[in-house]
């Protein structure tokens, strides 16, 4: 018979205070997309028009941007593993990089959004959409802020902590995505 370990985030990268924030961020983005595809299914003509003023390609470009921001942050993690510290802060870097570039083309697609009369008041699905897509833009600011201090202090549980966090922000992005821009 094998003894189980008594601590369940044993084996996890990072701080486990960390992981309980990740797993309380999930489900609260869980819940406002559930919330947002049952208003969906409540008015689905309504959310079909208002869907199509979205920019599907900014919206899939950012995609491609946070993963690969996601792989910058991973190449950090193994870099400090084996002790590169320089390559560990440039890989933190590019990662910022991204992501400070995520939040550019979101904020192109904000300004267009906005400057085409669509604003938060516009329905119940660009509603749901700025605050869904707004509150993940601020973790993309939180991610930011956490990839800065990590870059700071490279330490193994640092970076693991703060890759942890910035790969949460990416996979949200991966469930916005297609829930926001493309179910009907």
């Amino acid at each position: 018979m094998t003894e189980r370990s008594a601590d369940p985030f044993a084996g996890l990268p990072g701080h486990p205070m960390m992981w309980i924030l990740i797993g309380s961020e999930l489900l609260v983005f869980g819940a406002a997309l559930i919330a947002f595809s049952g208003a969906r299914i409540a008015d689905p003509a309504g959310f079909a028009a208002a869907q199509n003023h979205l920019d599907r390609l900014t919206g899939l470009i950012n995609v491609l941007v946070l993963v690969t921001s996601g792989l910058f942050a991973a190449l950090a993690v193994n870099a400090t593993r084996h002790g590169s510290i320089r390559a560990a802060r440039l890989h933190l870097a590019l990662a910022g990089l991204l992501g400070l570039a995520f939040l550019g083309f979101k904020g192109v697609e904000y300004s267009r959004d906005l400057s085409a009369g669509f604003t938060i008041e516009s329905g119940t699905f660009f509603t749901l959409y700025y605050l869904i897509t707004g509150f993940h833009a601020l973790h993309v600011v939180l991610g930011l802020l956490i990839l800065a201090i990590v870059a700071a202090r490279p330490t193994i549980l640092a970076v693991e902590t703060g890759a942890a966090f910035w790969h949460m922000v990416d996979l949200i992005w991966i469930l916005v995505f297609p829930i926001i821009y493309l179910v009907r």
